[in-house]
């Protein structure tokens, strides 16, 4: 059976994560491959409409990799038949006017996130779809990474028992600009900007969290901002008004406690820029982005503290690699190719503008708990009913 091209608007693939992630290793990786492979065995190809600010930009990367189509008019984009999806990647401050359009056009909606700078527009959105009946997704790229895939293997498994804590490192050394230039863009330290580390990185917390191991019911956090002053890609001075670290205890469903530091201010010990450590009573495991050690019990050591003698023993030969026992993909594009599905035939997925509310709460609450040193508790978000926008009705997990 032959199907129509889905038309994709790519807003924001001139900024470094829209273009890598979701246009070439995502979109155009799926055209070259002839489209998304369908339940009935067919494909259905895809064409991107790349839209954004600079007309010179947007005509360099068109040029570049064959695509017809680009223009800095969304509302024209949005107008056109022919895109049948709109897909976000631009800063988290210009997300959410151009969403409400697109939905207001009717397109099917798939974006970065987090989703909106506030959850009362988290929500806003996510009602916002489901009154236009709209289908939507929240990249959640993690979740389908090699490292947290074989995670994910060891809890379906039952490996760990009992889980009891999980422990997570996120972070390196961003340079402060002066001496060597920043390798993340200057609004990410400006809080006005919709910057901090809170912000972009609480979103991904949730939903791993929720997705391994249970929702988050609670978090009590501290968020700083370690380097008060970076400079620029223009080379000026700038002051940072946003935070670049923060240390979180998130209390999860079923007694579970995850600790999670994440740190734009910290030199990488460890082997990759993300681990999540798992304690179970029948195992543990170390799992980051790509790899994934584990450690059953009957292969524990039996440590005795002894501070009057240098410890000998490796404790790293303790450890087993989980095979990957599978071939995986970029997790950009397996997630991409999952929505389309979405929208092509009408399979299954999970991971909408609800799930994207979700980490904005989780952000929210954490800059919360930071400012008054409380706990901050999360009941579960509940949307649907007239008028609240988000704030009654039926109850998602």
């Amino acid at each position: 059976m032959a199907h129509e091209p889905i038309g994709i608007i790519m807003n924001g693939v001139t900024g470094r994560m829209g273009y890598r992630q979701h246009l070439l290793r995502s979109v155009l990786a799926i055209r070259e491959a002839g489209g998304v492979p369908l339940s009935d065995g067919t494909r259905v190809q895809v064409e991107p409409l790349l839209v954004g600010r600079s007309e010179s930009k947007l005509a360099e990367i068109a040029k570049k990799h064959d695509i017809t189509d680009w223009t800095t008019d969304l509302g024209a984009a949005l107008s056109d038949p022919r895109w049948q999806v709109y897909g976000d990647f631009q800063i988290t401050s210009a997300r959410v006017a151009a969403i409400r359009q697109a939905i207001a056009a009717g397109k099917a909606i798939y974006t970065e996130k987090p989703t909106a700078g506030t959850l009362g527009e988290a929500l806003e959105l996510a009602d916002l779809a489901r009154a236009a009946g709209v289908k939507n997704g929240v990249v959640h790229d993690k979740l389908y990474l090699p490292g947290l895939r074989k995670l994910a293997r060891l809890v379906e498994s039952g490996f760990f028992g009992r889980i009891l804590s999980i422990r997570g490192e996120f972070g390196y050394w961003v340079f402060e600009g002066d001496w060597q230039s920043a390798q993340r863009p200057s609004w990410n330290y400006r809080s006005e900007d919709g910057g901090g580390i809170v912000a972009d990185m609480f979103p991904h917390w949730n939903y791993v969290l929720e997705n391994l191991f249970g929702p988050v019911e609670a978090v009590y956090s501290r968020a700083v901002t370690h380097l008060p002053n970076r400079t620029d890609e223009q080379g000026r001075e700038y002051p940072a008004t946003a935070d670049d670290a923060a240390y979180a205890v998130f209390e999860l469903a079923g007694g579970v406690i995850a600790q999670v530091n994440s740190s734009w201010a910290v030199r990488v010990n460890r082997k990759e820029l993300v681990e999540f450590q798992v304690d179970g009573t029948h195992g543990s495991a170390v799992a980051g982005l790509f790899g994934c050690r584990a450690q059953h019990r009957t292969a524990t050591p039996k440590p005795v503290w002894n501070p009057d003698l240098a410890e000998t023993h490796d404790y790293f030969t303790d450890w087993a690699e989980v095979p990957d026992n599978d071939v995986f993909d970029n997790g950009f594009r397996t997630q991409w190719e999952q929505f389309l599905r979405h929208v092509a035939e009408d399979g299954p997925y999970s991971y909408d503008l609800l799930a994207g509310a979700r980490g904005v709460r989780l952000a929210e609450a954490g800059l919360e708990s930071s400012r008054t040193g409380r706990r901050i508790e999360l009941p579960a978000l509940v949307t649907g009913e007239p008028g609240t926008a988000g704030t009654s009705g039926a109850v998602h997990p």
